[in-house]
């Protein structure tokens, strides 16, 4: 709510999201003060949330540069994304994704699960410059290339998933085959985007 009352105002700021996956408005919790104990008791019993798409609410407004990068997928484009978003005469927004270690992630190796997070359509990197509308141009790029790992491979590094798998394992398989199938959705809708004229 406070991220969308501030790119409502128009101002020129440029906001900066580590998404983490873990508190309410990006991940399973029901609110930031949850015990960490109860997340695991959500992912044990498949409680499914549905995420709000910060990229997309902010993109609805028409006037937010917008983009969704990943440090250890692509450098060259969380690069480009800043310096647009800094030359950006207006609210810029910018959706990085971490890996948490509250997912059983060794941080030491974080930069190599983001990459993984891309290559299997978990997180697609995309940028939106209503500059280039102005232009007549296609204000939206889709840097994301077309899953190159199985996505169930990336899900299953994390504790979340496993333990869900572990326990509830019919349940699991049903959720992690909508949610592979709600990415490459999402990846084939930000492709006709990236596609139109």
């Amino acid at each position: 709510g406070g991220v969308d009352h501030v790119l409502a105002s128009g101002k020129d700021v440029n906001i900066f999201v580590v998404n983490t996956e873990v508190y309410s408005n990006t991940g399973g919790q029901s609110s930031k003060a949850t015990p960490t104990g109860s997340v695991a008791k959500f992912a044990a019993a498949g409680k499914r949330t549905s995420k709000k798409d910060l990229g997309m609410m902010a993109m609805s407004y028409g006037y937010v540069y917008v983009a969704k990068v990943c440090m250890g997928a692509d450098k060259n484009q969380l690069m480009k994304a800043i310096t647009e978003a800094e030359a950006y005469k207006g609210p810029s927004l910018i959706i990085a994704y971490a890996p948490c270690i509250n997912h059983g992630i060794n941080m030491g190796k974080s930069q190599e699960e983001a990459k993984k997070a891309v290559e299997a359509g978990y997180w697609p990197l995309y940028r939106y410059n209503p500059d280039l509308a102005k232009e007549g141009k296609n204000p939206f790029t889709l840097d994301s290339k077309p899953a190159t790992i199985p996505y169930r491979e990336f899900i299953m590094g994390e504790v979340r998933y496993a333990s869900l798998l572990a326990q509830f394992p019919e349940v699991a398989d049903k959720l992690f085959d909508r949610a592979e199938h709600e990415a490459k959705d999402k990846y084939e809708y930000y492709k006709k985007l990236n596609d139109m004229q």
